[in-house]
């Protein structure tokens, strides 16, 4: 198992057509981060029956509504059910002052610890990083400040062959054996060669998630060699007027990204509620780059190896 990417949400501005808002679940090695959090989050979540007590991060790509509004409601309710556990919360300036002012106004005191972790929005930078994952954020061009984020997974450890183990082999020599080593016997000498016992390690894989941005190639070098990118594609390419001045990207263009980049696969999202069907925004992206699917809510996209 590596990295899955359950979709919660994939409309834009408002709710339509059985659309709800952006939001995404990403499960790397059986760890839930969740991606914006916009308004019926929380009841995505248990529609496809995910446990949301086991995400511990959650990162908020900007400040329109349609992106955190259904962030309250998930904390509170986390807050409801018992939660102990301190959650991680990424996001733009003046996200942590929106969740604090209204706790302040309801007079109330979570059982678990919110951690703040402001985003510089203009930089790609590390924001997030544990065993599995480190996660960048990615400058995205907005009305207002916007990022994107890269997960990239660290390199995993080489794989045993159980088989070929020693009955008494010591836990401390498997441990050696997944980082690459040699085992070793007082004197220095190899008694076990590590490519004896030992498999090359699983592939480590990178998913860039580009939430609402206008055409930007700045990001290409950011997202190079993606194996698998999620792109707002909010308008067709009839519409690109209308993309441009409201901030956002044609499928076109999502798709022409996807190619300067050489990513693996293409996910486009962000739909603009005119659109009631969504093949053919589909279709225009893949007159460009073939792997391009749409990101449809209840649908999960993997990368494994």
């Amino acid at each position: 198992m590596s990295i899955k990417v359950k979709i919660l949400g994939s409309n834009s501005a408002a709710p339509a057509h059985r659309r709800h808002h952006t939001s995404q679940l990403i499960n790397i090695e059986g760890k839930y981060y969740l991606m914006d959090c916009g308004e019926a989050t929380q009841l995505q979540l248990k529609r496809y029956k995910i446990r949301a007590q086991r995400i511990s991060n959650i990162f908020i790509s900007h400040l329109h509504g349609d992106h955190y509004l259904g962030l309250m409601g998930l904390l509170s309710t986390m807050h409801l059910m018992g939660r102990q556990k301190p959650l991680n919360l990424y996001g733009p300036p003046g996200l942590d002052e929106i969740i604090t002012l209204q706790l302040k106004h309801s007079q109330t005191v979570f059982n678990y610890e919110v951690n703040f972790h402001t985003v510089d929005t203009t930089v790609f930078q590390p924001v997030h990083e544990d065993d599995h994952v480190v996660v960048y954020s990615i400058p995205l061009d907005h009305r207002i400040p916007c990022a994107g984020y890269l997960f990239e997974e660290k390199k995993k450890n080489r794989r045993i062959i159980k088989d070929k183990l020693p009955s008494d082999f010591s836990i401390r020599n498997i441990v050696r054996l997944k980082h690459g080593e040699d085992i070793l016997d007082d004197d220095g000498s190899v008694i076990f060669k590590n490519s004896d016992l030992t498999l090359d390690p699983r592939q480590s894989f990178k998913y860039a998630f580009c939430s609402d941005t206008k055409y930007n190639e700045s990001i290409v070098p950011l997202i190079e060699g993606a194996d698998m990118l999620y792109h707002e594609a909010t308008f067709l390419d009839e519409h690109m007027d209308r993309a441009s001045n409201t901030y956002h990207s044609t499928a076109k263009e999502a798709a022409t990204i996807a190619q300067k980049a050489n990513v693996g696969k293409l996910l486009l999202g962000h739909f603009s509620v005119r659109y009631k069907e969504l093949d053919p925004i589909q279709e225009e992206a893949r007159t460009i780059f073939p792997e391009a699917y749409l990101a449809l809510e209840g649908e999960e996209f993997s990368l494994e190896s």
